[in-house]
């Protein structure tokens, strides 16, 4: 997989610990004599580590059971942004060990998303490797036949043996973290012995949960994690990759160093909650390197603290069980905190991308990001681009009374123009027509006006964005006893842009969208999809604090040049906030459809 160009010279670059141990294993020349070439004797590595000039090799491994959330966004900036800041090579490997719960769909959708947040794939076909797509881009599930080489040899260097115990017994046997494990029974075999079982069980002998490989470590081990980690399991599920080719299949504890190794990366960088897993990482890459049948120097593992954000929750079985019963509409809802979903929302790439850098590279693990902050990156990185437009999202109808006398006619439209963006007007300007009748905020009017509110109420003037002063008149009550339409007078000779627009001074300005050529559009509020910070803290029943008014749906007006906003063009709606044409529901010249993204202040909670 390439990565985007190195920043120009000049270009802060990220420092942290991690980029120190690069330093120092680049000062050191630590991998200076290794051969891209692959591993002795095994041809997927052979063909996954390609000779290239790479200084480093970094690697994104995602298991497809799920789509990707925001956590895993800084883990895709840090291992992408590190290969090219120091002229490596990052893969997008798959850890495709576990059937049962990976399908197709989300391989296709962490490619896509991996290449929507500026990490190109390219797509260039490989006639090496037909129908992959990436030069980069690799399955666990290629180094299955390696992984089962290897456990045969473990089994012959008396480093594993095949333990028929069952689940709850392994569990009792294993202790705590106050009590020492105890020996298998199985654990004496001889290797022969262990070695047909282990074959037995590759040949669909014996039933699921049988029995399982497990490495001969330390069942005495302060770390539980070395008291004799099971190895493979025995699963009869058809794979996405290998169909039924097997029927056992390794353990993601075993299959991920063996695929470091393979692909020749040089720092396997992960969270936290798998620093109690380095020591098995390292104990089994070494009994392998003895064993000739990896090479030397092997990876190394370093860890650093996750992304927590606020009022988000990114468990994937917690994710998938707000899909399956209807809480959300689907992994992309704009309400989720994942990718898709936030991409749909309307979050820029460059904005993620800012708000992992921001979040830094550290070893604290508790530290919690609160969603605002995600936000900010969004404003500071559209707002620069964002063309702006008008929208009236609860709309009530202002008439100006006068028109006729002031145009000659009740029919006369006047050409307005405005800035495409206020800062850059190469951007070019956007045209709308200001007629007898216009769509204002029903916010906007207020018969007894609070202290402090200098928009329309009778005998007030105001001045229609990039249009006339005009002074309310008052407004007709509708049934329920409210503002039913909004009259006014317009003030002749204050069209902004003209001579005459500083004649009268007002301190209110408001926008507002034409009767004659707005649009009816469909415009969702999306807000912070639960109530608490940490919504699942403390074993709380996270459903118990969804938000009821996370999603808020009006039919709002828009103005006319929004009528052929593309899907996933993002625009600023004047006082509104940053929206965005839904990737999925809006139609050029049909239906439109916008979803918010964020205010244009930090709101929440006010």
């Amino acid at each position: 997989m390439s990565i985007p160009p190195a920043p120009p010279e000049g270009d802060a670059k990220p420092h942290n610990f991690i980029t120190q141990v690069i330093d120092h294993d680049l000062a050191q020349g630590t991998y200076a004599g290794r051969q891209w070439g692959g591993a002795p004797g095994d041809a997927a590595a052979h063909r996954a580590a390609a000779p290239d000039p790479a200084r480093i090799r970094t690697r994104f491994p995602p298991e497809p059971n799920g789509y990707l959330h925001i956590g895993h966004a800084k883990s895709i900036w840090l291992n992408f942004s590190l290969a090219r800041q120091y002229g490596g090579v990052c893969h997008l490997r798959f850890d495709d060990t576990n059937p049962e719960k990976e399908e197709q769909e989300y391989v296709d959708s962490i490619r896509e998303t991996v290449r929507w947040l500026g990490w190109d794939h390219h797509f260039a076909d490989d006639p090496a490797r037909p129908g992959v797509k990436q030069p980069h881009e690799y399955f666990a599930s290629d180094y299955f036949d390696f992984m089962y080489r290897a456990a045969e040899y473990l089994i012959e260097a008396g480093h594993a043996y095949v333990d028929e115990q069952t689940a709850e017994e392994m569990r009792v046997n294993r202790g705590d973290f106050g009590t020492p494990g105890v020996d298998s029974p199985f654990r004496s075999r001889t290797p022969a012995e262990n070695l047909a079982r282990l074959r037995e069980m590759r040949d669909g002998k014996h039933a699921d949960g049988a029995m399982v490989l497990r490495a001969r470590i330390d069942m005495q081990s302060p770390n539980i994690n070395l008291r004799d980690p099971t190895l493979y399991r025995i699963r009869r599920a058809t794979h996405h990759n290998t169909g039924d080719r097997w029927c056992i299949y390794p353990m993601y504890t075993y299959a991920h160093p063996i695929e470091d190794a393979l692909e020749q990366i040089t720092h396997s960088i992960c969270t936290l909650e798998f620093e109690d897993q380095r020591p098995f990482y390292d104990w089994l890459l070494a009994r392998l390197v003895e064993g000739g049948l990896l090479l030397a120097p092997p990876p190394r593992q370093y860890e650093f603290g996750r992304l927590n954000v606020g009022h988000v929750i990114t468990s994937k079985r917690k994710l998938r069980q707000l899909v399956e019963e209807g809480h959300v509409t689907g992994w992309d809802d704009p309400r989720m905190p994942t990718l898709a979903g936030l991409r749909r929302r309307g979050y820029t790439p460059e904005s993620l991308r800012l708000f992992a850098e921001r979040s830094g590279v550290t070893k604290t693990g508790n530290a919690w990001t609160d969603y605002a902050a995600l936000d900010a990156a969004l404003r500071e990185t559209l707002d620069p681009v964002a063309p702006r437009a008008m929208a009236v999202l609860e709309p009530i109808k202002l008439v100006i009374d006068n028109w006729a006398e002031v145009f000659g006619s009740d029919g006369h439209l006047e050409p307005c123009h405005a800035p495409a963006h206020p800062h850059h007007p190469e951007m070019g300007e956007r045209g709308f027509m200001l007629g007898r009748e216009i769509w204002i905020e029903r916010t906007d009017y207020e018969e007894t006006p609070p202290k402090g509110f200098f928009r329309l109420f009778p005998g007030n003037k105001v001045r229609l964005k990039y249009g006339y002063v005009i002074e309310c008149l008052g407004a007709t009550k509708n049934e329920a006893g409210g503002a039913g339409v909004v009259r006014a007078n317009l003030l002749k000779d204050t069209k902004s842009g003209t001579p005459g627009a500083d004649s009268v001074k007002v301190k209110g300005v408001i926008t507002w969208v034409g009767a004659h050529d707005g649009l009816p559009a469909e415009v969702r509020l999306y807000d912070r999809l639960f109530t608490e910070e940490q919504p699942d803290a403390g074993g709380r029943d996270y459903l118990s604090v969804l938000n009821p008014a996370s999603l808020k749906t009006v039919q709002a007006v828009v103005e006319p040049g929004l009528g052929q906003a593309q899907p996933e063009d993002r625009f600023q709606f004047e006082r509104h906030g940053f929206f965005i044409a839904d990737r999925r529901e809006h139609q050029p010249g049909g239906r439109l459809v916008f979803n918010r993204v964020t205010g244009l202040r930090d709101s929440w909670g006010k």
